[in-house]
């Protein structure tokens, strides 16, 4: 076991590591960039920068820090986000008008607080405190997948839309072919009790750095049916046959809502798809790197769909979506390895081995069928972080396995995310599944 002030100083390198990254991924922005909240679901890059940071103060400095004097009294409410129980802020959709305080302040106060957090942890803090910081660079991870998000959609709603960085060297998918899908075969459960799993975590309270989302917790058992799963992510060629056999225009493949929802939206394709009458496919779809044709990125992964489409699909598929059990079953036989931020492509891959499960974590966001809520013991965190998932326990959809833009530490078997199931700003598709073993 590590003693509290080795970890310490491994949560110092990872603290450094972490709010580095983020500047990096900034990099390319200008400070307009920086501004922009583009739909409902975004924030402005500027506004993440300074709630990272306000969740170390909040919740780190100002509680395990004799004496700390916050950056600024106004930043307490001004970048909170939804933590009701530490006070009032600014709704949502006005976090694109705060062109005050500036770039330079914001970056100011990043300082700032790193420079407490850099303090307290070569000084010495209490296992609460680590907890904290460890809770806090999984929250900044977060963040930074929700930054590249953001600006995915910024750059797509601007009239110039720009792309975020040019095509990575050798990064083409242009002849990459994707294997041909499997159905594979799982019996879940021991001989001696066919069907029963055990699912999340129940973290060692004293392995600190262990970390889990309390969302994951605790370990319980659940019942899984034989199921078969596919073994890869459906590929926007695939998802094209089911456009062009009509897929937008039959309700019978559609849930209530999700029929309502297409028609008052006027969906007929993904998010960043268009038509374009000079592509073989009529189609090019915009990524963080500009515009491709479809024909060039056909084998990778459909991504930026909403649970509605993910489920008509797989109703289409004469499949359905898998539960967030199978999949976590599946999931945790396997090395946590894929397509993640790290890589630099920014956009799903191809899959590229010939048979067994791939595409298991990174790429995109597997929409499951199973309702966001929690699970059996479950209990939120203390105070006011107890607002952290619990509650938003309604009217929400599990993902699970992350996308290219999630940073690799911050994914696990375990990790549920969720959304509301009209949402496809996120970088999302779909894994199929049937019942049984043929």
């Amino acid at each position: 076991m590590l003693t509290q002030h080795s970890t310490a100083t491994s949560l110092l390198a990872r603290f450094r590591t972490v709010r580095e990254g983020t500047m990096r991924f900034c990099a390319p922005l200008t400070p307009e960039d920086m501004m922009v909240q583009s739909c409902a679901e975004a924030s402005p890059v500027k506004w993440h920068l300074a709630h990272t940071s306000w969740f170390f103060e909040t919740f780190v400095l100002s509680e395990f820090t004799a004496g700390y004097k916050p950056f600024h009294a106004d930043f307490r409410w001004l970048f909170n986000s939804y933590y009701n129980a530490v006070g009032d802020r600014p709704e949502k959709k006005l976090r694109a008008s705060f062109s005050r305080p500036g770039l330079d302040e914001i970056l100011a106060f990043r300082k700032h607080v790193d420079a407490g957090i850099v303090r307290l942890l070569e000084q010495g803090a209490d296992d609460e405190a680590l907890r904290r910081v460890v809770l806090g660079l999984e929250h900044e991870h977060q963040h930074l997948e929700l930054a590249a998000t953001d600006v995915k959609h910024a750059f797509f709603t601007n009239p110039l839309q720009p792309a975020y960085t040019p095509q990575p060297e050798g990064a083409s998918q242009e002849e990459a072919i994707a294997p041909p899908l499997e159905w594979l075969a799982f019996t879940p459960g021991p001989a001696t009790q066919p069907g029963v799993v055990e699912i999340g975590v129940s973290p060692d309270p004293a392995a600190i750095e262990a970390f889990a989302f309390d969302n994951e917790t605790p370990r319980h058992r659940v019942y899984l049916a034989p199921f078969r799963l596919a073994s890869r992510l459906t590929t926007c060629a695939e998802y094209l046959a089911f456009m062009d056999e009509g897929g937008y225009t039959r309700p019978e493949l559609w849930l209530s809502e999700g029929w309502d929802t297409i028609r008052d939206q006027e969906w007929q394709a993904p998010l960043y798809w268009r038509r374009d009458t000079a592509a073989k496919s009529g189609w090019s779809i915009f990524t963080m790197h500009g515009w491709r044709t479809l024909e060039k990125v056909s084998e990778t992964p459909v991504c930026h769909l909403s649970f509605f489409e993910a489920d008509a699909f797989a109703r289409w598929s004469g499949a359905r979506l898998p539960t967030e059990f199978e999949w976590e079953f599946v999931a945790a036989q396997q090395p946590v390895r894929g397509n993640f931020l790290e890589s630099g492509a920014l956009h799903p891959t191809t899959a590229s081995a010939k048979s067994g499960s791939q595409q298991m974590f990174g790429d995109v966001w597997e929409w499951t069928s199973s309702p966001y809520t929690g699970y059996p013991g479950y209990k939120p965190l203390p105070g006011a972080l107890g607002e952290y998932n619990g509650k938003f326990m309604s009217s929400q959809i599990i993902l699970r396995g992350g996308s290219c833009v999630t940073p690799q530490t911050h994914i696990r078997a375990t990790y549920r995310n969720f959304f509301h199931p009209a949402t496809r700003w996120q970088f999302s598709g779909l894994r199929l599944a049937r019942d049984g073993q043929s």
